[in-house]
């Protein structure tokens, strides 16, 4: 999962960079969102994944460009802005789901403590 969240980093970074809105949203979410499948996304976020993928693929695009541009070059500035938003908003709760393989699973009552020598050693690589 932090592959995702480092690539919808790019993203924000990329929409509080300099140009035009319509430019940045283009950029950020065909640069690093896009190629994003939707079975990789937390389920907690799902739904509002697949919204943001459906906003920004919804017109059909005309010769020379994809869907995400005809879909952004039909979108007004505010609609534009929004569609930032919902990048951010994703990239904060993804922050915020903590990873499973992360997470440190609790010892039985009944489980021997590890030995020292095993526990001194885990963190090193």
């Amino acid at each position: 999962m932090q592959h995702h969240v480092d690539r919808f980093y790019a993203a924000v970074a990329v929409l509080a960079g300099d140009g035009h809105i319509k430019q940045r949203l283009i950029s950020a979410y065909s640069d690093n969102i896009d190629s994003i499948s939707e079975e990789d996304i937390p389920v907690p976020l799902k739904d509002a994944f697949l919204e943001l993928k459906h906003d920004l693929h919804r017109e059909t695009p005309m010769s020379g460009e994809d869907s995400v541009c005809a879909t952004v070059r039909k979108m007004s500035v505010t609609e534009a802005s929004q569609c930032a938003g919902k990048v951010l908003t994703l990239f904060a709760a993804l922050l915020s789901i903590k990873d499973p393989v992360e997470e440190v699973l609790p010892m039985a009552d009944d489980q021997e403590p590890a030995p020292p020598f095993l526990i001194r050693t885990a963190g090193r690589a």
